[in-house]
């Protein structure tokens, strides 16, 4: 069985990977219902819900994710977790996904500098190397952590564009729904968990936090619950806007060429 709130990651790349995962449920065994807004409100109803000052606020929060560095620490239960530290501008970054389960716990390691992708998977990966990954063969969706072209590992602009009735809820913060079939390869969300959802995806409750400058510091996403897993909220904190992110490509001697059961074990 997949886990679907954790198969987006790719983790069962191998069979000792895929055991591992196989167990984990993200957090609580009591599945609770999500709270999502009614599936059936219109369009045009959220949209004239939405406090246009809101979306402006956000809008230019979310836009500064794609020109500044900054670090990102995602978190869903006690199953998962990511950090990263990204540099949009340079296209550089490093980011660490945790999955654990009652059997295991499985971290996987992600190195972005520019177009060229080196992770460090178990059971793929030697011990002091990296896997160089063919980004072309990467399957759209697919969550590594980072990516050419999705360098903000949560996907945040993506996710929060998909909002239509954003609303201020004072002191900086705001509350909405938002779709997450929009953002398919979310951190921590997959298209499986997207389909088990159903038409709930449409409209997932969230809220934001701005810091004192406008920039986004902290997001919280209610996914609903699935399959029997209890409904863990994804909570994302964004912190260190401009420090520098250095990021060094590991020596030719210490990469190795990802082989065909990787892109496999994505989807591809």
């Amino acid at each position: 069985m997949r886990t679907p709130r954790l198969a987006g990651l790719g983790l069962a790349a191998t069979a000792t990977v895929a055991l591992a995962l196989a167990g984990c449920d993200g957090g609580s065994g009591s599945t609770t219902s999500g709270a999502s807004a009614p599936a059936s409100a219109s369009g045009s109803a959220a949209a004239s819900a939405a406090d246009p000052a809101a979306v402006e606020a956000l809008t230019k929060a979310t836009s500064q994710l794609g020109t500044t560095s900054f670090k990102v620490t995602a978190t869903s239960g006690t199953g998962f977790k990511l950090n990263g530290a990204v540099d949009p501008a340079q296209g550089n970054g490093t980011a660490d996904l945790s999955a654990k389960g009652p059997n295991a716990e499985v971290t996987v390691k992600t190195l972005l500098a520019g177009q060229d992708l080196y992770l460090q998977v178990p059971g793929i990966t030697k011990a002091g190397t990296w896997t160089h990954v063919d980004v072309a063969r990467l399957p759209e969706g697919a969550n590594v952590g980072l990516r050419p072209g999705q360098i903000d590992p949560v996907n945040t602009s993506n996710l929060l564009n998909s909002s239509t009735d954003v609303r201020s809820t004072g002191d900086n913060s705001y509350a909405g729904t938002l779709d997450l079939s929009k953002a398919i390869g979310l951190a921590g969300v997959s298209q499986v968990t997207i389909d088990e959802t159903g038409a709930q995806a449409q409209k997932v409750p969230f809220t934001a936090k701005l810091d004192e400058q406008g920039r986004l510091s902290a997001l919280t996403v209610d996914i609903p619950a699935t399959n029997g897993q209890a409904a863990q909220p994804l909570e994302v904190s964004y912190t260190d806007y401009g420090v520098p992110v250095s990021v060094t490509k590991p020596a030719a001697s210490e990469v190795t060429e990802a082989p065909d059961s990787l892109y496999t074990s994505l989807g591809k």
